[in-house]
């Protein structure tokens, strides 16, 4: 097997507000909204929105009636801690951090070099309005 993911299911508080976010993130991570898909899978009481893309299929869930009040917390058990998208070079994130900025997202850290993370380790930090963790980030290896 090929470790490749084929999508990944998030689930945000409000789908309307978390929707109209994603609508303006997901072109600037590369998806085409022409290809995006929305139903209800009732079996399991929740809606899901889905962006497309050759590579990856990212989609916003409604939450449980019960559970939709909750925070998000990426240390909780069985939390995403974040999701990093690697871009071709730095550059290329210095020209999408305005248009991140425009779709909403709350920076957590502007785009720099994280030695922490690796000696050539380029990264920008920002969080979607639930607080999910992204990343777009370059290391020349």
């Amino acid at each position: 097997m090929e470790p490749i993911i084929d999508h990944i299911q998030i689930t945000v508080q409000d789908m309307e507000a978390a929707e109209a976010f994603y609508d303006k993130l997901m072109p600037v991570l590369g998806f085409d909204l022409g290809k995006k898909n929305k139903g209800r899978v009732a079996a399991h009481e929740f809606d899901v929105v889905e962006y497309v893309h050759p590579r990856l299929t990212i989609g916003i869930n409604s939450p449980r009636e019960g559970l939709r009040t909750e925070n998000v917390h990426r240390r909780r058990p069985g939390a995403l801690h974040h999701l990093a998208f690697r871009a071709d070079s730095p550059l290329a994130i210095d020209a999408l951090y305005p248009k991140v900025k425009a779709a909403g997202a709350l920076i957590v850290e502007p785009p720099r070099y994280y030695p922490q993370h690796g000696e050539r380790y380029y990264a920008l930090f920002f969080k979607d309005p639930d607080g999910i963790k992204y990343e777009i980030m370059h290391e020349e290896r």
